[in-house]
């Protein structure tokens, strides 16, 4: 079925790209709903894009257990990343259906519009409208590469138009995610399954080092104040101090800009990106100042400025211990290995953990690749991953 699902979007090289409310975004979620519909389940859009299946349950007033994940891609990424989640969610129910008929609890499948920010630059639109982050109504004034709104778009998909109910709900008693790594913990330990105890922290900066463009030639070594010089030394500071810090610290210089740069010139301003990562937020603050103060001063013995601009700030997400409790013990009764771990990427499971219990399980990812073509989980893993979920789903919804 994963296959199946890659079509929509696919390309040549094996990747897919299906971006949020484009034709092959369309077409995936329009044949998910008929393979819904086809085996039993009732389904629905809400204004956002976002289409569920719905196996009801015997206990009408409960509220209802969702599970899923995304259904867009980045550009050229992989099949498994979030297109696994809704089909592994989708073959889960439709067993639990055909094995145990009716739950207590509703079970909802979700194919979320849209999580990764690859067209427009927004993440979590989909999950977002659930949670309350967003609403449909009132969209965001974002563009895409081309000019387009997300709310012309939008409506140019069918959705926004009043068709459908706004996606904010709180009946939830769960959300479960189930991944792919994106990672090669799992792979590297041997291990089939990751129990996510949380998301890492995320802290963002923008730095500008500016010191004095002159002549290559003609200005001599020791008089010189190069920008890119005093970046450089910033940025193998920063990562021996991650290295130092150990795991799970990461820090990250994704983008390195030298302005106005030239081959004859001492470069006078330089611009670099940092992305801070850990599951404590103590933490976090303790190596992002402490980071910060050594930048400084590393500045002020080059005879520099330094100027620094801190763009985000998201605190680490918890996930729920019951559940992770009871997936360990559901791991353990089949006689799975499974290593208790923290998510280094964010993910729709995120939005859901402050208001409702979220649980998130990771599979192995083949050399740790995704967000490619190459992106990769044995056959074995994704069928482990499903039991995982089957399970969990059973102890929630039918007992």
């Amino acid at each position: 079925m994963m296959g199946w699902l890659a079509q929509f979007g696919g390309e040549s090289d094996g990747g897919v790209t299906r971006l949020l409310y484009s034709p092959a975004w369309q077409q995936a979620q329009s044949a998910l709903k008929d393979r819904m519909q086809t085996s039993g389940l009732n389904t629905y859009y809400d204004e956002a894009g976002n289409l569920f299946g719905r196996m009801g349950g015997s206990r009408a007033e409960a509220e209802a257990v969702l599970t899923g994940s995304h259904i867009d891609t980045v550009l050229n990424g992989g099949r498994y990343d979030g297109a696994y989640g809704i089909v592994a969610a989708f073959l889960a129910v439709i067993f639990l259906k055909e094995q145990y008929g009716q739950p207590l609890r509703t079970i909802e499948i979700v194919s979320f519009a849209e999580e990764e920010g690859s067209r427009f630059p927004l993440t979590f639109w989909g999950s977002g409208n659930v949670t309350g982050l967003y609403s449909a109504s009132t969209p965001p004034e974002v563009c895409d590469s081309e000019g387009m709104t997300l709310a012309d778009a939008m409506y140019q998909a069918g959705f926004g138009l009043n068709r459908y109910q706004l996606g904010r709900r709180s009946d939830w008693a769960a959300f479960i995610e189930l991944h792919i790594e994106q990672g090669n913990i799992l792979e590297r330990e041997k291990l089939p399954i990751g129990i996510v105890q949380g998301i890492v922290g995320q802290r963002r900066f923008t730095f500008e080092v500016k010191g004095e463009s002159n002549h290559a030639g003609t200005t001599p070594m020791g008089y010189r104040r190069d920008a890119l010089c005093g970046a450089s030394e910033m940025i193998m500071t920063i990562r021996n101090e991650a290295l130092s810090y150990g795991n799970p610290m990461v820090a990250t210089v994704g983008k390195l800009e030298v302005v106005s740069g030239a081959p004859n010139v001492v470069p006078g301003c330089v611009k670099f990106t940092l992305d801070v990562r850990h599951a404590s937020d103590k933490e976090l603050d303790v190596f992002c100042s402490n980071l910060l103060n050594k930048l400084e001063r590393i500045a002020e013995s080059s005879d520099l400025s330094l100027s620094a601009n801190q763009w985000m700030d998201a605190a680490p997400i918890l996930m729920n211990t019951e559940l992770t409790d009871l997936l360990q013990s559901n791991c353990k009764s089949r006689n799975l290995s499974f290593k208790k771990m923290y998510s280094g990427a964010g993910h729709d499971a995120q939005l859901f953990a402050p208001i409702c219990p979220t649980a998130m399980v990771f599979v192995p990812s083949h050399n740790g690749l995704s967000h490619s073509p190459a992106e990769y989980t044995e056959p074995q893993d994704l069928g482990t991953g499903i039991i995982v979920l089957m399970d969990l789903l059973y102890s929630i919804a039918y007992k």
